[in-house]
């Protein structure tokens, strides 16, 4: 079975460690979007309204978390990704570390053979 490997990383600092640990633990074709919580934007928007106004104003990112997303094959290689991960963040248990879980895919159109081969 597919599966749809999913992580909201808190610390935007450690994506490229997170990436080279997720590489290493065997998991290819990782895609990565820049990505906000709710409490995040609303703690920027209460604590700060002017600031909010005027960063928005100057075009400065609202983006405070990356997500990563990966389709693998099996869920042994999702808990090789969390064992690289909580080497690189710490557990994920932690506050703000971070968030990652497996989905499962009925099916996967478009996915190149060598990344399908490889798990």
């Amino acid at each position: 079975m597919m599966y749809l490997l999913m992580m909201v990383l808190d610390d935007s600092g450690k994506l490229n460690e997170v990436l080279a640990a997720w590489r290493n633990a065997g998991i290819l074709g990782i895609t990565i979007l820049e990505s906000t919580g709710v409490n995040r934007i609303l703690m920027r928007t209460q604590a700060q309204p002017m600031m909010a106004r005027f960063s928005q104003f100057l075009g400065a990112p609202q983006t405070g978390h990356h997500t990563l997303f990966a389709v693998i094959n099996s869920l042994e290689l999702a808990e090789a990704a969390v064992a690289a991960t909580e080497n690189v963040l710490g557990s994920l248990n932690k506050p703000h570390t971070g968030l990652m879980f497996a989905l499962p895919i009925s099916r996967v159109w478009g996915m190149p053979d060598e990344i399908a081969d490889s798990h």
